[in-house]
């Protein structure tokens, strides 16, 4: 028998990740809304949260990390990757690369001609605006005073600098800021940091207002499923140090679990394909065929180069003196490589000439390793990832069964298109082309991943793709929005889902098609429009 939560909420948010905390602190702005917001994880007292480059130790460790794993991939050679997920109030935005990226204008425009009323470029740039808090000040592009800090890296690494040169070489403008609609080009990243700390949402939002008494945050709760009668959702059941709760609401309930989390939660409520369902014997509530369909993810080639007569992070950090003044560093001035986000030097550009806009990114780092969680190699060397913008191939994420604890089927379906496979093997060679450039031969790079044995040719470089690939981490697209004629559409254009009263999704699950760039900020801007949609129906 569960036991019931005391009081009646006006809404009950699942989820405190980088969506949840800004939808709680909209709805909570105003006294006469009472809110509950639900958190698997933990509060963010690690240091570890807070210090930019811990990063590498929150990314794989349970305290931090739901530690999925996808299924073997047929695309990547049968290989499983590694799905962080972040577990802790601000979610993944409190592991992430902290890189600020909306992506291009014609990811949203795109949105507006499926038939989402108010997703434009135009009509989403002022809720990026607000938002901000932004270094370079208001601007046609910025804005200034809201939750979301957003500043310059504190460093920069002479063989970066070289590498964006290069890029230059090759006929890629110089950029300043990405974030202005069309972001082809060469720079550094903008980060969600506030004087060399990690900005999370949690940071920016929550905390700020955790003061109230109509909020109420409740963490180490791993809900279960939603309450549903008479097709409206209810309230939402869930479990916290062993006992079973209900929590009721005579508002909505709001999923922010993203992309993974909020898939589990509707689909352990009956709400999904009843042909997935029905054999783990969950009763079907709502035949539902579109979610944990259309799963969408970066996939990126991770090449490495090693280079000779240029610093690295590599041979800094195995030196004792010198790792030791980057502590000494941070904690004087706040600058240094503990500041570091994974990626400081972007570039965007196409694949090749037939494209209409830029279809590869770049993260280029002043470092390598196999994966995250090893050791840095001993030799210096830089990491020139590139990911396809705009992939086509679709994958799934299900549960494996009713069991709340049980971690779900991911299976992305990496490099399952022609085309997918086709901009694959494009961006090595864009890669090798761009390491060619004149600017670096003095750093005499030396090709280790995939290696200078792997030809030139398509089935070559495919091969390699999927050997070197791995995910950047930015899930989306599970439970979209679509138009009331689309079969595979999860929720309407006003986030509210289609087929279940009270229920709304707000999070990165909800996009029809990935941005082309970073998701933590469409994921932000979501998570703001969508809270004020809320608002809005209410009245």
């Amino acid at each position: 028998m569960a036991r019931q939560l005391e009081g009646e909420f006006d809404y009950i948010i699942v989820g405190a990740g980088t969506a949840g905390c800004i939808a709680a602190n909209r709805l909570s702005a105003d006294p006469r809304n009472r809110v509950l917001i639900l958190e698997a994880g933990g509060k963010d007292n690690w240091i570890w949260f807070h210090i930019p480059v811990g990063y590498l130790f929150a990314i794989g460790n349970p305290r931090s990390d739901w530690m999925f794993k996808t299924e073997p991939e047929p695309g990547l050679n049968g290989r499983s990757l590694s799905y962080p997920r972040g577990k802790v109030i601000g979610g993944s935005s409190a592991i992430n690369a902290m890189i600020s990226m909306r992506g291009q204008a014609a990811d949203y425009d795109h949105w507006r001609q499926l038939g989402l009323t108010g997703w434009g470029y135009d009509d989403v740039l002022p809720v990026f605006k607000r938002l901000e808090d932004h270094f370079l000040g208001a601007s046609a592009h910025h804005g200034s005073g809201g939750g979301w800090r957003i500043e310059a890296p504190r460093l920069s690494w002479a063989v970066l600098d070289a590498v964006a040169e290069a890029a230059v070489e090759m006929g890629i403008r110089k950029t300043p800021d990405f974030n202005t609609g069309d972001n082809e080009g060469v720079g550094y990243f903008h980060v969600n940091q506030k004087r060399g700390r990690r900005w999370s949402s949690a940071r920016g939002f929550l905390k700020p207002a955790l003061n109230r008494p109509n909020l109420r945050l409740e963490t180490n709760v791993l809900t279960d499923r939603l309450i549903v009668e008479n097709g409206r959702a209810v309230g939402v059941r869930f479990i916290q140090n062993g006992e079973t709760i209900e929590a009721r609401t005579k508002g909505e309930v709001i999923l922010c679990a993203g992309s993974i989390g909020s898939v589990q939660v509707l689909h352990r409520s009956g709400i999904g394909p009843a042909d997935w369902l029905k054999p783990l014997g969950i009763d079907v509530v709502l035949d539902k065929p579109g979610v944990g369909r259309n799963l969408q993810d970066h996939l990126q080639q991770r090449a490495i180069y090693k280079v000779s007569g240029v610093k690295t992070l590599n041979e800094t950090y195995y030196n004792l003196f010198k790792r030791g003044w980057m502590g000494v560093d941070y904690a004087l001035r706040r600058r240094g490589p503990l500041t570091m986000a994974p990626s400081q030097l972007g570039i965007f550009t196409r694949s090749d000439s037939r494209r209409d806009r830029a279809n590869i990114q770049f993260h280029v780092q002043p470092l390598s390793l196999d994966k995250f969680g090893d050791p840095l190699h001993r030799f210096p060397a830089i990491t020139v990832s590139a990911c396809n913008l705009q992939p086509t191939s679709r994958g799934t994420v299900r549960v494996r069964s009713a069991t709340p604890d049980e971690k779900p089927s991911i299976a992305p379906n990496y490099l399952s298109t022609d085309e997918d496979r086709e901009v694959a093997a494009d961006a090595i060679r864009t890669t090798r082309r761009l390491m060619k450039q004149p600017t670096l031969t003095k750093y005499h790079p030396e090709e280790f991943l995939p290696g200078p044995s792997v030809g030139d040719d398509d089935a070559s470089l495919a091969k390699a793709a999927g050997d070197i690939g791995t995910t950047i981490f930015h899930p989306v697209g599970t439970a979209k929005m679509g138009a009331a004629s689309d079969p595979m559409a999860v929720v309407d254009e006003r986030l509210r889902f289609r087929g279940i009263d009270g229920l709304r999704v707000i999070d990165a699950s909800v996009m029809p098609t990935i941005t082309s760039g970073n998701t933590n900020t469409p994921t932000a801007m979501i998570a703001k429009k969508g809270a004020a949609m809320t608002i809005e129906d209410r009245r």
